[in-house]
């Protein structure tokens, strides 16, 4: 199947709101450029830290649609479509297809424990009701209890022609590691967790997916590049700084910290959408000062 393969840093984005809570449409434009403008290579909306589940099926249409129209080709898009039933996921992919998203990202659903030949039938019912639209298997067990063995991995990958990567934010890399070979080896592969992004490009993964490069994109983008330079003394220091950064964020467990950020550096996506609740701002500034003074190598922020 042609697609577009995805390689170096993909962000999954905020979702801008505006002091009502709403979508905030217009701010989607300015915050694409300034991720694009610092290097990063695709944009994953809609997301855990892109509050998805947050939004009604309506909502992730309509911001589905704005963000394809804001990248305009430039980078790659792969939305995620994930949803508690097959149908509403079937709905979203469909969606993402008409407006045209790259690829979709599948989460396994939440709430009810699927067996394996339920989780596996749910997949192949969405790959196959749009099988013109390449499906990254999504998988995240901090938010469902559903998973994706190696095993399912092999089989969708083996009996779906669309189902062509995976994006894993479990923690563990050998799923991935594993999957590498699938597809004749075209199988695409990208990691989740920002702490792990130097050990997975150096073991052949081909992206991270990385929420802190909502706030911090060179740096993230600075591990890619130094390991594609194969400079891996500049890769670990970067990757170092980047640990730190995450821990002073909380691993991406305030998202409300990436927006705040955001809106110091001069992109204003609003707040979170409640039950979600905001970081004192004091808190995020003095976080920036931390970052930019000390985290930050000289001449790399932008």
């Amino acid at each position: 199947m042609n697609y577009k393969r995805v390689h170096g840093v993909i962000v999954p984005i905020v979702t801008p709101l505006d002091a009502a809570g709403q979508l905030k449409h217009e701010a989607v434009l300015p915050l694409v450029d300034y991720l694009i403008e610092r290097g990063i290579q695709g944009v994953f909306p809609l997301g855990t830290t892109g509050e998805g589940p947050l939004f009604s099926t309506e909502e992730r249409k309509a911001f589905a649609q704005t963000v394809v129209q804001a990248v305009h080709g430039r980078i790659a898009v792969i939305i995620h479509t994930g949803a508690i039933t097959t149908a509403e996921t079937i709905d979203l992919t469909r969606h993402a297809h008409t407006v045209g998203a790259d690829a979709v990202a599948i989460i396994p659903p939440w709430y009810h424990k699927l067996t394996t030949e339920g989780l596996l039938r749910h997949i192949r019912t969405v790959a196959r009701a749009v099988p013109d639209m390449p499906i990254y298997l999504y998988e995240n067990p901090g938010v469902t209890p559903n998973r994706f063995t190696l095993s399912m991995v092999a089989e969708l990958a083996e009996s779906e022609p669309n189902v062509v990567g995976m994006k894993d934010s479990s923690g563990s890399l050998e799923t991935l590691f594993a999957a590498r070979n699938y597809k004749d080896r075209q199988f695409n592969t990208a990691s989740g967790p920002d702490k792990l992004a130097l050990a997975a490009l150096t073991m052949g993964i081909d992206a991270c997916v990385s929420g802190t490069a909502n706030a911090v994109p060179e740096l993230v983008v600075g591990v890619y590049s130094a390991v594609q330079a194969q400079d891996l003394e500049t890769a670990r220091s970067l990757q170092a700084a980047l640990i730190n950064v995450c821990n002073l964020l909380g691993d991406g467990s305030d998202l409300s910290m990436y927006k705040g950020l955001l809106a110091l550096r001069g992109i204003d996506v609003g707040q979170v959408r409640l039950p979600l609740v905001p970081s004192a701002a004091e808190k995020i500034a003095a976080n920036w000062e931390i970052i930019r003074n000390t985290y930050l190598p000289a001449g790399l922020l932008r």
